[in-house]
């Protein structure tokens, strides 16, 4: 199968300052992949890159097997692009804008004003007369997705398109990307890692111009995670933390109260959070440590790390 997205050393540089650091990536055709960073990691100038709209300082990079440097509007004509802040004639309807858009595509008439229609039905604007310039940021940002499909892209490139978006403007936005998979591949650049969990598949996560971890999802928490371990109990919870602090297979223990302010015999309950490196050992250990000391349980559970806390982790791996 051919990559969707393949680049080889690619590297930017602008005057003094090295935008992206010899970056190696692949991405399957028909993923959801989420490209992951802190602003100002390199996450646009990447989009850039792929775009076509400013040139590597050197590396190769590959859109559907063609070269993006030399196959000019041939690899243009294959993808869609959501920059960060899309524009739009506000003089327009949301149905003109899209068949303005095609129009510059070459595409058919007949079958752009059906595109159009099934666009706007699927960006929930099928019904609105109103011109762009009354749309709200999330309406706009629906408009931009449809307008970044009408050519029927095999690649779609979004640039934080949920960063200013509200949290029902934020659904609209991940429920249309999370629809495209399978039919379209998704480039999905952002720093919310919420967004990227939800509806990614796959990640890279680039720090300082530089991939520090390319992997689905579930792997990379498998890797670079740990599991997390909540007590609460009703009353010695420092005493307990700190005998789960002795613990080999605690890595880090904090508390939080949840009663009282402690007195000398520590009667305060409270939550503990364990990061362990062993579930199995903690879930073994926690209730007889607890039951030793005859204290009252109300919570004993287990959970992952998400992805923020896996890219905290690998980001202060880095920068360390």
């Amino acid at each position: 199968m051919t990559a969707a997205i393949e680049t080889t050393g690619l590297t930017k540089i602008y005057g003094d300052k090295l935008a992206l650091d010899s970056v190696d990536l692949l991405v399957e055709e028909g993923s959801v992949f989420g490209f992951l960073g802190a602003n100002g990691a390199g996450k646009t100038t990447m989009l850039r890159l792929l775009t076509g709209l400013t040139q590597p300082t050197s590396g190769s990079m590959k859109i559907v097997g063609q070269n993006v440097e030399t196959a000019g509007n041939a690899v243009r004509a294959q993808i869609g692009v959501l920059p960060d802040v899309p524009g739009f004639y506000d003089w327009m309807t949301a149905g003109e804008f899209l068949r303005f858009a095609g129009g510059l595509f070459g595409i058919e008439q007949k079958i752009l004003a059906a595109r159009s229609q099934l666009l706007l039905d699927q960006a929930g604007l099928g019904d609105v007369t109103a011109r762009i310039g009354g749309f709200s940021r999330g309406m706009k940002q629906r408009l931009g997705i449809a307008q970044a499909l009408i050519n029927a892209p095999r690649l779609l490139l979004l640039d934080e398109p949920t960063s200013a978006l509200d949290p029902v403007g934020r659904k609209d936005i991940l429920d249309m990307i999370a629809a495209l998979r399978g039919r379209t591949t998704v480039f999905f650049s952002t720093h919310i890692l919420g967004d990227v969990e939800r509806v990614c598949d796959t990640v890279a996560i680039l720090d300082h111009g530089r991939i520090v971890a390319r992997a689905p999802i579930h792997e990379l928490k498998a890797r670079y995670g740990r599991q997390k371990v909540f007590v609460e109990v009703t009353s010695g919870a420092d005493a307990l933390a700190e005998e789960v602090r002795r613990q080999v297979w605690a890595n880090a223990v904090s508390t939080g109260s949840t009663g009282p302010e402690p007195t000398a015999g520590d009667s305060t309950g409270g939550t503990i959070e364990i990061t362990v490196c062993d579930v199995a050992a903690a879930r073994r250990d926690i209730p007889a440590l607890v039951a030793a000391r005859g204290l009252g349980l109300t919570r004993f559970e287990a959970g992952e790390m998400g992805l923020e806390e896996v890219f905290v982790e690998l980001v202060g791996q880095v920068q360390r």
